[in-house]
């Protein structure tokens, strides 16, 4: 921010640059500067150093204190205010640093399991092996999270609140990292840099536009289908009875912190808003699936009282399938969307059974619907539900 004395409240500015604070007054040094308020004229008023000025209003509140640099003299000087970093350049510092490196956890499951196919994983050190085991451990079931207490645990070890679980001592005695999905991220990515397999830098320099994908809440909810695990004959995979597993685990180097980045991505995103993004890997008898949630709470010019929930799921015998969820005190609003035909027939035949759940809770479904096709990008809000992107 740049700001233009126009004049001495006390002074002028031949007298002062003859004075004492000449010295002082000189291009590129700082000085101590504190506002004391506004003038008849409706300038503002500063002490700078040891001289008084006025300034027109820089248009944003000024600190009690602060530190200007002198950019220019002259019959109106320009200085630059400099300003405590703030909590929101911390912020935005850190997405941009993990945003290029970020990527969904499907790359991630299909990684895993190729490694869980090879014979030669059993020879793989211990500390790696016990952080693959925990990782595993740490992906919720199809079981687990398909009542209310068991997506409610997987969406509190989904990473997302793992510092804040970790700063609460009360928190502690429930071995927090024992099933938190960052934690064993982490606790992987140590023991794979043990081992000597660390993150290749990121290529950059003049003329390099790598293609980063905005935050998730920027996307809002996608289905994520499985990514493809290496093939036969795929040099990841090597020969069935090698023991050479370097290249699956640098590829698993890579996609590990790359999961990290993207995680680390959401937990930035909720310090400057109040919708939560929530990814939650599913371990199931035939693959690694993602789950991913999206919560709002209503505004307060909206209705505080109102949450949102939406969620978005690829499985191979259903394809790509979104909802979004919202309780207005005892009123339910239900909307499901299929991108098969014959996954919308497939939902529609459980309606009753949803309903005569939904009754049994006291809860009043005010709207209980499944469309063909998927939300239409965007990010505007309907009047009943907040609408999900495809």
């Amino acid at each position: 921010m740049i700001i233009q004395p126009t004049s001495l409240a006390a002074l002028t500015w031949a007298g002062a640059a003859a004075g004492s604070t000449a010295d002082s007054w000189r291009i590129g040094n700082v000085l101590l500067a504190r506002p004391l308020g506004v003038s008849p004229q409706g300038t503002i008023v500063l002490q700078i150093g040891a001289t008084t000025v006025e300034t027109q209003s820089p248009g944003t509140q000024l600190p009690p204190q602060f530190q200007v640099r002198v950019l220019s003299l002259g019959a109106e000087p320009m200085l630059e205010v400099i300003l405590p970093q703030t909590a929101e350049t911390v912020v935005q510092q850190a997405m941009r640093e993990r945003l290029p490196q970020q990527n969904g956890y499907a790359p991630l499951l299909a990684t895993l399991a190729a490694l869980a196919q090879r014979p030669a994983a059993r020879q793989l050190p211990p500390t790696i092996r016990t952080a693959l085991a925990l990782l595993e451990h740490a992906m919720r079931t199809p079981e687990e999270i398909s009542s209310g207490p068991g997506l409610r645990e997987a969406v509190t070890r989904s990473g997302l609140f793992l510092e804040a679980q970790l700063a609460d001592p009360m928190a502690l005695g429930n071995a927090v990292g024992e099933e938190d999905w960052k934690a064993a991220l982490l606790r992987l990515a140590t023991a794979l840099a043990e081992d000597g397999y660390a993150v290749k830098p990121t290529v950059s320099g003049p003329g390099y536009a790598p293609d980063t994908a905005p935050p998730l809440q920027h996307r809002g909810l996608q289905a994520q289908p499985r990514a493809g695990a290496p093939l036969e004959g795929d040099p990841l995979l090597g020969e069935e009875d090698t023991l050479d597993l370097k290249p699956l685990l640098e590829r698993l180097t890579a996609d590990v912190h790359a999961a990290l980045a993207r995680l680390e991505v959401a937990q930035l995103e909720t310090a400057t808003t109040s919708v939560w993004m929530v990814e939650i890997p599913v371990l199931s008898h035939d693959g690694r699936d993602v789950l991913q949630l999206q919560l709002e709470q209503g505004t307060a010019s909206d209705d505080p009282g109102t949450w949102t929930l939406g969620f978005a799921l690829e499985l191979p015998s259903l394809g790509p399938v979104q909802g979004e969820v919202q309780l207005r005190g005892q009123r339910l609003s239900v909307r499901l969307w299929a991108h098969m035909a014959a996954t919308v027939e497939k939902i529609e035949r459980r309606f009753d059974q949803m309903r005569d759940r939904l009754n049994a809770s006291g809860l009043i479904l005010d709207q209980l619907i499944c469309m063909h096709g998927l939300p239409q990008t965007g990010q505007s809000r309907s009047a009943v539900l907040l609408k999900t992107i495809a």
